[in-house]
Order: structure tokens, then C-alpha cells, then sequence
């Protein structure tokens, strides 16, 4: 009598999370303090225009969200952008767009990790800088280790947390703001449109800037494997985040446009929304910038919950070694390897690399990856599509060219360091597949 077949079926990621998951995690990986950041310099740029550039920006990218959710919608899997310009233009094209969009990924938790040393070390002066990077890069792995439902239950929470620090800023500036006598009628309908300062260039400019408090909400095509009814909710998630970010992001610079007009200086750019609370309520000054440093730490979990999906699709397509990014840890159910590459990656980078430097390189791979998206959309649903409908012509094209704009205007260090970045890709890619001509395998999992 023989004995049974031993078959082994290798871990696989499960579907656990639901829509609202999905929101969560967009929502706290692009922050839902997204513009206090940069408030002042949108003020200053846009001439006191912020929420007028917040709102277009916010149509802008829904271009590119509507793209990344038909694209997850015909392939469910983790690579994401990846897997969408591989399968749809080449998989040399796609190497490409997964390289520049890891980039774009490590680079996330990497200034995070440097941001919330920094901020650490001011409220506790005492530990130093360095002990603090150690200690934030070390979290950032560990909760991913965890598993997929670990790091929604802490979204979730820290959402939470964000929601109720925003509430108590609109309360205070509610306060501040009827008590503050107005000069004029014009008064709440300034921070829209001030035609004494208005300027098309400037509007623009600030524009450019604005749509970056978007950028993230893509992380939400890395988790289609894991999602339940991908075909469904990630376009419905992808979309819902842009608008919920843009919705809210308007309303926060909007208060903080009527407590400090943009005729008023600020005292530090910088930490130009920190001063807007401040004059509302002065207890807000710690509150805020305790809330920023909240905002940082769910960006970079969730950014290397990302990066370590791309890394893992690429893995398991044989873009890079398989044996060791595409494999995925049988208890936790998440591809621990690469969880702990791209943590080795931001200890090392934290040590290396300034904020400023890594702030302006992080749109150079995204912004490619757009691009790449929308293409893949486009041939997808426009050129291949019997019928030609404007549905399925307008928004990829739209978005497209949007991204190139924003690409074109990118700094010169950001573009020198992110060409170094994708020729070492490139080179190892082209050494790995032979050429692109070794075929590489794309597992298309079932919905």
C-alpha cells in the first residue's frame, strides 16, 4: 500500500482586510495631518491661496487614483505598479516602475526615521539622536513582522488618535475665530480667492507643492492580495482616500488661513501650522507637534509595509532573487525577508542621508510609477478596448501628463541621486534577467 502523496502548499498572504482597512491605511500612510507640514511654505508660495491649491491638487491626482484602481481591479496581486506596466507594456518597462517605486518607498520610512529621532530628541534631549533612529527603525520592522492585521488594529488606532488632536484644533480655532473681530465681509472667502494677492503663476507653484500631500495613497494597490474583494474596494479605497485627504487637508489649512492671514510672517516656516495652533489655544504648541510625530511614525510603518509587498512581488516574479524576497513567513503570513531588508536599508540610509535630501528624492520614483500607471490604463482600457470610450481615454492621459509636469519641475540633486538609484537597478536588472529577455513569472492570485 503506498502512501499518500507529500504535498505542501507554501504560505500564501491571506485576504483579511476589509474596505475600511484599506481606507485607514491610505489615510494614515498619506497622514491626515498632511499639510500642516508644509502650510507654511504652500502659504508663502501660493501667495495665501493653500486651499484653493489643495482642492485642485486633489482633482489632479484623482486622475491617477482612478488609473491604480482599474489596474488592481484586473490584477489583484501585491505588486502593484509593478505587476500593471509589466503585464500591459513590457516587463523590462515594469522592472523599471517596481525599481523607482521602491525607491520611493524606502525613502518614506527613511526620512520618517529621521524625522521622529529628531522630534524625539527634542521632547527627551537627553537620549541621543542616533538611539533614537536605532529605536524607530527597529519599531517600524517589528510591528511589520507582525502581520498584516496588527498593523490595521495600530492604523486604526492611531487614526483615532490624529482624528481627535484635529478635532480639538478646529474647536479651538472656532473659538479663537469668534471671538477675533473680521475687517470685512471678504473675510471668510479670502483664503479662496484674495484678488489683491491672486496670481495664476503663483497658484500653480503652490499647486505643485499641494499635490505631494497626496502622494501615498498608491501603498493601497500593495495590498490587493490581502484585501477582500480587490476587484472592488481598492479602487473604491483608492479614490475614497484621495477625497477624504483632500476634503480634510482643505478644512485644516483653511482655519489656520483665517487665524493667520498671509500678510502675517510666520516665525519658522517650517513649523508654520505649530504657530497657527498655538494662537488659537497656546496649549496646542506640544499637542501638535506631538501629533506631527504620531503622523511620521504611521507614515514609515505603513510606507515599509509597502515597500516590503513591492519588493515581494518583484521576488516572486524572479525580478530579483526569489528564494529570498519571495518568500513569505508561514506564522505571521507576510514576506518577512523583505520586511527586514527595507528595515536594514532605512537604519543605514537614517545614518547617511539628511531629511532635506531624501524629502526631495522621495517624487522621483513615484512619480515615475504614476506615469507608468496611467500608461498601462491607457493601452489597457483605451487602445486594446473595441470600443473607445472617453471614460477610459480622459483620466489616464489626464494623469499622465500631470505627473510629467510635476516630474519635469523636480530639483537637480533630487534627479542626480535618483538617477544614480535607477541606472543600479537598471544594471542589476539587466544582469539578473539577462537582458530582459529571461521571462519573468507573474502569479496572478485569484479575488
Amino acid at each position: 500500500m503506498s502512501s499518500p502523496a507529500n504535498t505542501t502548499i507554501a504560505p500564501r498572504l491571506q485576504r483579511t482586510l476589509t474596505l475600511w482597512d484599506l481606507i485607514l491605511y491610505g489615510v494614515i500612510v498619506i497622514q491626515p495631518v498632511a499639510p500642516m507640514s508644509v502650510f507654511g511654505v504652500l502659504s508663502e508660495r501660493g501667495k495665501g491661496h493653500v486651499v484653493t491649491a489643495i482642492l485642485i491638487a486633489m482633482v489632479a491626482m484623482l486622475f491617477t487614483a482612478i488609473s491604480y484602481g482599474r489596474m488592481a481591479r484586473a490584477y489583484p496581486s501585491a505588486g502593484s505598479a509593478f505587476t500593471y506596466v509589466a503585464q500591459e507594456i513590457h516587463p523590462g518597462v515594469g522592472y523599471v516602475t517596481g525599481w523607482s517605486m521602491v525607491m520611493d518607498y524606502i525613502l518614506n520610512p527613511l526620512i520618517c526615521t529621521i524625522w521622529c529621532a529628531q522630534q524625539a530628541h527634542d521632547f527627551a534631549p537627553g537620549v541621543p539622536v542616533f538611539v533614537w533612529k536605532i529605536f524607530f527603525a527597529g519599531l517600524f520592522t517589528l510591528l511589520n513582522i507582525r502581520g498584516i492585521k496588527t498593523s490595521a488594529r495600530i492604523n486604526a488606532g492611531m487614526a483615532a488618535g490624529m482624528g481627535a488632536v484635529i478635532v480639538v484644533i478646529f474647536v479651538a480655532a472656532a473659538r479663537y475665530l469668534s471671538g477675533a473681530p473680521q475687517s470685512d465681509a471678504a473675510f471668510f472667502t479670502r483664503p479662496f480667492y484674495d484678488p489683491s494677492t491672486f496670481s495664476t503663476g503663483a497658484l500653480f507653484g503652490c499647486t505643485s507643492i499641494a499635490v505631494l500631500t497626496y502622494i501615498g495613497f498608491d501603498g493601497i494597490s500593495t495590498l490587493s492580495e490581502e484585501a477582500e474583494n480587490p476587484r472592488r474596494n481598492i479602487l473604491l479605497a483608492t479614490v475614497l482616500t484621495c477625497i477624504v485627504i483632500g476634503l480634510l487637508s482643505a478644512v485644516e489649512v483653511y482655519v489656520a488661513q483665517l487665524i493667520w492671514p498671509a500678510s502675517q510672517q510666520f516665525p519658522d516656516v517650517d513649523t508654520a501650522y505649530v504657530w497657527v495652533a498655538a494662537r488659537a489655544w497656546k496649549p496646542l504648541f506640544p499637542v501638535v507637534g506631538f501629533t506631527l510625530l504620531l503622523a511620521n511614525f504611521g507614515s514609515g510603518m505603513g510606507a515599509q509595509l509597502g515597500a516590503a509587498r513591492l519588493l515581494y512581488g518583484m521576488g516572486r516574479s524572479n525580478a530579483l532573487p526569489k528564494s529570498f524576497f519571495g518568500a513569505v513567513d508561514a506564522q505571521h503570513h507576510v514576506p518577512r525577508n523583505s520586511v527586514l531588508f527595507v528595515g536594514a536599508v532605512v537604519l543605514i540610509g537614517a545614518f547617511r542621508l539628511s531629511y532635506g535630501l531624501g524629502a526631495e528624492m522621495l517624487n522621483f520614483g513615484a512619480l515615475i510609477a504614476f506615469m507608468g500607471v496611467n500608461a498601462a490604463a491607457f493601452l489597457r482600457y483605451f487602445v486594446r478596448e473595441p470600443q473607445k470610450k472617453l471614460w477610459n481615454f480622459a483620466p489616464p492621459i489626464l494623469g499622465f501628463l500631470i505627473c510629467l509636469g510635476l516630474w519635469w519641475n523636480l530639483s537637480k540633486p533630487a534627479k542626480e541621486v535618483g538617477a544614480i538609484w535607477m541606472a543600479l537597478g537598471i544594471a542589476f536588472g539587466i544582469w539578473k534577467t539577462k537582458g530582459f529577455r529571461t521571462p519573468l513569472s507573474f502569479e496572478v492570485p485569484d479575488a
